[in-house]
């Protein structure tokens, strides 16, 4: 172990929080196990042996999008597109269905920023739900498909957020977010929200009492200060506002993306990435590997860099798999339960609060 982890080591033991600069030197260094092995302490200071996990299921409502996002290979133009799609309301109910029937305790359900579909469209959509299925936790909707709501409606945040609250909606994901960085920003999203607007809108999910997750896309053509400073800006609102569950880096997938020049992600940028995650964002108590992403290996070996839930059974994910994500689109319960068993860990199935609902020990 260098001199610059055996300080960071002591520094880590006394609870002393990490610097940009430190971030910026681990990124900088070659020694992965060592990072994985500090990553690794931090988290059992935190969770113990226990590794989250839920039975979940994505609906992604429909894929046309007013952005060209270079990074998006999901997003469509228009409904003239052969591939384009639309769900109605009686489509997304046999969803929730099937994973109420499957034992789900929770709907994840994001999707384009779609020209034509009114807001009371989603209203209707969370109001259902709710009725067809009362027992399910809704966590739908990104920052951004938030900021294109106030745009549909001429509402404030505020005013958007209390509807959907009303309509049944429990939390956000996280996603949205991508890298902070308005330069690189230009070049992947130019027509998405910025940063700071994706900050202030999360922030106002907060103090309405909604919980959301963070995300951060990385391994396109980002610079590892670039990671840094978004580490920064995420572990500054949750000082201020506590509202995040989960961190939950995403690398970037290439296939049938627009990025000049983005690189992809390698195994050990990411198990990098996930345990620098750990170390540098004291104040986040989960740290996801989210497996559609990283493939069931790397995400069963990020268990050992600092990770502590591995996300859910997922179904029908459509998102990262048009961008290449060979992971499968399902798994069951079980194979989770063993992931986590082979990792040396303890499965702990989770709603999406994070209460226990059953611990296999």
């Amino acid at each position: 172990m260098t001199l610059l982890l055996r300080d960071l080591r002591a520094r880590i033991e006394s609870a002393q929080r990490l610097s940009d600069a430190d971030a910026r030197a681990l990124f900088a260094s070659d020694d992965l196990l060592s990072i994985g092995e500090l990553a690794a302490e931090s988290n059992r200071q935190r969770n113990g042996q226990r590794v989250f996990f839920n039975v979940n299921r994505h609906i992604n409502y429909t894929n046309i999008c007013v952005n060209r996002c270079t990074f998006c290979a999901f997003s469509r133009e228009s409904a003239e597109e052969s591939d384009s799609y639309t769900m109605g309301l009686e489509e997304i109910l046999s969803r929730a269905k099937q994973a109420q029937d499957a034992g789900a305790t929770e709907i994840h359900m994001v999707g384009g920023l779609h020209p034509d579909l009114p807001f009371e469209y989603y209203l209707d959509v969370l109001e259902a739900l709710k009725a067809c299925c009362p027992d399910l936790s809704i966590k739908a909707f990104t920052a951004v498909e938030i900021d294109y709501f106030t745009r549909l409606t001429g509402f404030s945040v505020e005013r958007v957020l209390d509807s959907l609250k009303k309509a049944g909606l429990d939390s956000l994901p996280g996603g949205g977010a991508e890298i902070f960085a308005p330069s690189v920003r230009a070049q992947i999203c130019p027509e998405k929200i910025t940063g700071a607007r994706w900050l202030e809108v999360i922030a106002a999910v907060h103090r309405c009492g909604l919980k959301s997750n963070a995300t951060m896309l990385f391994g396109h053509i980002e610079s590892h200060a670039d990671r840094v400073d978004h580490l920064r800006q995420l572990r500054e609102l949750q000082d201020r506002t506590g509202g995040f569950q989960a961190f939950i880096p995403l690398p970037f997938q290439t296939e049938n993306t627009r990025i000049a020049g983005a690189r992809g992600v390698s195994g050990v940028d990411a198990l990098k990435t996930l345990a620098i995650s750990r170390l540098y964002l004291d104040n986040f108590q989960h740290i996801k590997a989210y497996w559609v992403m990283l493939g069931l290996k790397l995400a069963q070996t990020a268990l050992c860099f600092g990770v502590n839930d591995l996300d859910g059974t997922v179904v029908e994910e459509k998102i990262g798999h048009q961008a290449g994500a060979d992971s499968p689109q399902e798994i069951g319960k079980e194979q989770l339960v063993n992931l986590i068993r082979k990792a040396g860990k303890v499965p702990v199935e989770r709603d999406t609060l994070y209460n226990v609902l059953a611990s296999y020990e």
